[in-house]
């Protein structure tokens, strides 16, 4: 059985749908999920699952073993990152190399970097005219948004997009698409 961590700082909605796709199935399991915000809304989701939920501090994340004991010790074999906003440290790239993998909802490397997330991301994206927008998912590195792409999905962006709008059209991407990519990953990893 292949176990994923989820990583997440917010309400939780990409964790649900990846925790959705992978209930039942015959090699990958949802084993942790790991947050960074006391009361975040993934914690509730982890609660009503059934999911082992690990809060992490910001010291022993950038300056002691990042969690790579108690990660190795459950036994996680990939990192998802699902709307988790610190960067990642080097010492947990180097635990998992090629095996975080992070969804960022812009083209890279358009709009990526320190503090574009969520709503900054697609005011950047009107802001700069832009006839397109979409998701990418990639591999992690020491940079923010920066890795290996693995997979991009695109959405028109149309008159009178606003934020919102953009936000909505990007989530049906990301539903659609990064439960797929991971399932992808791990089936072929598990064929090498």
């Amino acid at each position: 059985m292949t176990q994923l961590a989820i990583f997440a700082s917010g309400t939780g909605t990409n964790a649900k749908n990846i925790i959705d796709r992978f209930r039942n199935h015959p090699i990958i399991k949802v084993s942790l999920i790991v947050c960074n915000k006391p009361g975040a809304g993934v914690l509730s989701i982890a609660a009503e699952e059934g999911i082992p939920a690990m809060l992490i501090e910001k010291e022993p994340f950038f300056r002691g073993s990042a969690y790579v004991p108690q990660l190795r010790e459950k036994e996680i074999d990939y990192i998802i990152l699902a709307g988790f906003l610190w960067k990642i440290p080097e010492a947990l790239i180097k635990a998992y190399p090629r095996r975080i993998i992070n969804i960022h909802p812009a083209l890279l490397p358009k709009h990526g970097g320190k503090g574009m997330y969520g709503r900054f991301v697609h005011e950047a994206v009107i802001a700069g005219s832009d006839r397109e927008t979409g998701i990418t998912i990639h591999y992690v590195d020491e940079q923010y948004d920066h890795g290996e792409p693995i997979f991009q999905a695109r959405v028109e962006v149309e008159p009178g997009d606003g934020p919102d709008t953009l936000a909505r059209k990007v989530q049906v991407l990301e539903y659609e698409h990064f439960p797929a990519v991971i399932e992808r990953i791990v089936e072929l990893q598990n064929h090498r």
